[in-house]
């Protein structure tokens, strides 16, 4: 069976930080789908299909990374494309306290669906999307940390 896992989020903007984590769990996946979460309440950086754009040329180097836009629950996204893995990154506890309440949340809905924590590599743990986002709006050069 095709090892397939989903790689949720907003990707607003896509990091170095995400970039590298796709790349170190193309080795664990046979394909990956960076999924793009679609919430019409939140205000984002970059349009949906500029970062789309985005996402797919920083992987069109790995076959097997696509990238699509969801609205849906995660798991119920992992469903739709048989996929049995949800991959996340953590940079830190704080991110790790976040993320162990939706692998819970996540194990109740869908118990046979598996959370794959990676922990971001050192050069990678200070980056964030609402870092990039934060120092972009004050007019800072945040190209060093764009995917």
């Amino acid at each position: 069976m095709e090892r397939i896992a989903i790689f949720p989020g907003s990707f607003d903007p896509m990091t170095t930080g995400h970039l590298a984590l796709i790349r170190r769990a193309t080795a664990l996946f046979d394909k990956i789908i960076v999924a793009v979460g679609i919430n019409s309440d939140k205000k984002n950086f970059q349009p949906l299909e500029e970062r789309l754009a985005n996402i797919r040329r920083a992987v069109a180097d790995m076959p097997q990374v696509e990238a699509e836009t969801y609205s849906c629950l995660t798991t119920d996204f992992c469903r739709q494309h048989n996929a049995r893995f949800i991959l996340r990154g953590v940079r830190d506890n704080a991110d790790y306290d976040y993320e162990r309440k939706i692998v819970d949340i996540n194990r109740l809905l869908a118990p046979d669906i598996e959370t794959v924590l990676m922990v971001a590599d050192p050069e990678h743990a200070v980056v964030s999307s609402s870092m990039v986002r934060e120092l972009a709006a004050f007019g800072k050069d945040v190209s060093q940390w764009l995917a």
